[in-house]
């Protein structure tokens, strides 16, 4: 059996690479990287490419099984109009020489992210995936994205829009960016904290991709998020107490936004979203509530 993925010198990308390895998949990545920690190991392909450009890269894709679309310009960073383009475009050109390559001969299950911001700032209502899109810029995103992805259908392809909660591993990701403010005594809730924050263990993220792919009747969005979402402060709260540190460090939300601007705004949505999906097709979570999942990765 044989992987493909975008994306694949990502925290998320590496993480997923080494996982279908050891499950005795072979895999094949790009990145924009010029080299990736795996290359040389058995089972393993490497291609150095930029996806929103059409190129050989595409090729892999004639003889594979799973693809996971993971590619696009990392969100936490000063949102200019500039680096606004590139967070669309990378997202969006790489989707569409993805779905242009995929051949339609093949059962190929195509699992593209998305994220919950798909959703916009929705308070304390219960997010499922039937639950219409928000508003904002990053919604907007979510929605072209998936948009693009579920054109592959029309190829007879099964395509799966990952709705991404914030991925919790060790190693990078978003810990790797909170975990120094608690280690020296500053961390703590965003704003008021009484926002949702949408989560999942990078473990189960992998396992749940497996799983679907296994399950043919399940296609469309699919909420990848923990059943135990938190509000910020709550998740703050749990990583100070696995960390041992303290945690009432507030960040007043008028300097995030100042700090920040316009990605600042989105840091303080709330989105309580829930994998109803997963949940009524037995999924089973290593890692379902917060504590649990932040003991195993600090």
């Amino acid at each position: 059996m044989k992987v493909f993925i975008t994306g694949g010198s990502g925290f998320v990308g590496m993480h997923l690479s080494r996982y279908f390895l050891e499950k005795g998949y072979q895999v094949s990545a790009t990145g924009t990287s010029s080299s990736h920690p795996l290359s040389g190991r058995k089972n393993f392909n490497y291609i150095p490419a930029d996806t929103t450009q059409k190129g050989e890269w595409q090729d892999a894709l004639q003889e594979v099984d799973i693809v996971i679309n993971l590619a696009g310009r990392n969100i936490f960073k000063r949102w200019t109009r500039s680096y606004k383009n590139q967070i669309y475009d990378s997202r969006i050109l790489t989707t569409q020489n993805l779905v242009s390559a995929l051949p339609g001969h093949k059962k190929i299950v195509f699992f593209s992210a998305s994220a919950a911001g798909y959703y916009g700032n929705r308070a304390d209502e219960i997010l499922t995936e039937d639950t219409e899109s928000g508003k904002g810029f990053l919604a907007a995103v979510c929605f072209d994205w998936e948009k693009e992805a579920f054109k592959a259908k029309e190829k007879g392809i099964r395509v799966i829009a990952m709705r991404l909660g914030v991925v919790l591993g060790k190693d990078g990701g978003a810990l790797e960016k909170m975990i120094p403010a608690f280690r020296f005594f500053v961390g703590g809730p965003l704003g008021d904290g009484k926002h949702w924050f949408p989560w999942i263990h990078i473990e189960d993220l992998a396992s749940a991709i497996l799983f679907l792919f296994e399950k043919p009747d399940i296609d469309g969005p699919v909420n990848f998020c923990s059943p135990g979402p938190v509000r910020y402060a709550e998740f703050a709260e749990a990583l100070g107490n696995a960390l041992k540190r303290p945690s009432f460090f507030k960040t007043p939300a008028f300097i995030i936004k100042m700090i920040m601007g316009e990605l600042g705004e989105v840091l303080l949505d709330s989105q309580r979203s829930v994998p109803e999906k997963l949940s009524a097709s037995c999924f089973r979570f290593q890692f379902p509530d917060i504590e649990s999942a932040l003991s195993s990765i600090v």
